[in-house]
């Protein structure tokens, strides 16, 4: 048959959560990796930095993620602006997490800062390469062509 099966807004949600969850998965191997290098490498500071750095990368992205998937389901005229106010939204956030834990002392003794910044760098850079590769194998489009029926 040559005819294509309707899409419903469910599937392409779920397809999106598909996406989040595979990248998800990448920035955490990444980040477990790079604890057990940090702890052989640098000891139990540097596996530590590591595990935070993975661990705010992922409640970050994740968060912000699955905002704008959730509001691109329900009003995907306003997705764009989501997405330019959960990226803003994951700028502040990651700032004021870092004041925070420099601020706390945290920085100087319990993690070490240049294993928890590899992870943070790192972990962002996996997220997006494989979300960029996992949206492409996938195909799901950005917008819906309207169907015959409509235009009539």
């Amino acid at each position: 048959m040559t005819t294509e099966a309707p899409r419903t807004p469910q599937v392409d949600r779920d397809s999106g959560v598909s996406v989040l969850v595979g990248a998800a998965v990448a920035a955490l191997v990444l980040g477990l990796v790079l604890s057990v290098v940090g702890a052989f490498a640098a000891g139990s500071a540097a596996a530590l930095g590591a595990l935070v750095g993975t661990a705010l990368v992922v409640v970050v992205l994740a968060g912000s993620s699955l905002v704008v998937n959730l509001v691109a389901g329900i009003m995907p005229t306003a997705a764009l602006m989501f997405a330019l106010l959960t990226y803003t939204m994951q700028v502040v956030l990651m700032g004021l997490v870092f004041a925070a834990l420099s601020a706390s002392g945290l920085l100087d003794s319990t993690l070490d800062r240049s294993w928890l910044a590899t992870a943070v760098i790192g972990g962002v850079a996996i997220w997006l390469v494989s979300q960029v590769l996992l949206v492409t194998r996938r195909r799901i489009p950005v917008y819906d062509l309207p169907s015959e029926a409509s235009e009539r």
